[in-house]
């Protein structure tokens, strides 16, 4: 297995193999809490558009997501694993955009398959990984808005990297180091209340979830949905 270390939308556009598409703070992260709460499936979009189009010719799907780290306007949910995490979305469609998150999603066109990359699902993804041996690895760390590297979503693909060789990463160092990067830090200002405090400790929960998120093909759309029993390999 190759594993390749790759950023932002470019990166997701060269992904080859077996993508985690990594968005720690907070798109991945949100995803997983989503479906944790009973969500039948995500679909993730790019553009503002696309999402009010799809929500207008399914108005029983919920639309959530954000833009410069806020709730879009006429969306029924931030991009905030805080503010949902005791929402019921027991059977629901969740449409999805984020400004980094989704747009990876939706630009890693040729790799193989896709993961969505979080610390609360990093035990259960490398399980997978372990498991299927693909021949690449593409480890996609978005950044901020696809456009600017950061330190979470580095360290996770370095988390994933050295934990499939066989080290054994310093998880809370790399907390330590993530409180102390500009990204981190925001969740603990207060004149930035977009950002909750508990938002960061979610996003920390390492392992949490004991299930991967996977991107599929389904009525002719990109969904994401969870894969609970990682012994049957691919699906």
């Amino acid at each position: 297995m190759r594993i390749e270390r790759l950023r932002l939308i470019s990166g997701a556009n060269e992904a080859r193999g077996l993508a985690v598409i990594i968005d720690v703070f907070r798109a991945c992260t949100t995803a997983a809490y989503v479906m944790a709460n009973g969500a039948e499936r995500i679909v993730p979009v790019g553009g503002l558009e696309e999402a009010f189009r799809m929500r207008r010719r399914h108005p029983d799907w919920v639309l959530m997501g954000e833009r410069d780290g806020e709730r879009v306007d006429g969306f029924d949910y931030d991009n905030s694993p805080f503010e949902i995490r005791d929402v019921d979305f027991e059977g629901k469609t969740v449409i999805f955009t984020t400004a980094a998150g989704t747009q990876g999603i939706v630009n890693a066109t040729y790799a193989d398959e896709i993961l969505l990359g979080s610390f609360v699902t990093a035990g259960a993804i490398v399980k997978y990984v372990r498991r299927v041996q693909p021949e690449v690895l593409s480890l996609v760390a978005m950044g901020d808005s696809g456009v600017k590297p950061n330190v979470e979503d580095e360290l996770f693909a370095e988390y994933m990297d050295d934990t499939l060789r066989g080290k054994s990463p310093d998880f809370e160092e790399m907390r330590r180091r993530i409180r102390a990067s500009p990204s981190g830090s925001k969740f603990f200002d207060p004149n930035l209340p977009q950002y909750h405090e508990e938002d960061f400790h979610m996003a920390l929960d390492l392992d949490r979830f004991d299930f991967i998120l996977k991107v599929q093909m389904a009525d002719g759309l990109r969904v994401v949905k969870r894969q609970n029993d990682l012994s049957k390999g691919r699906i």
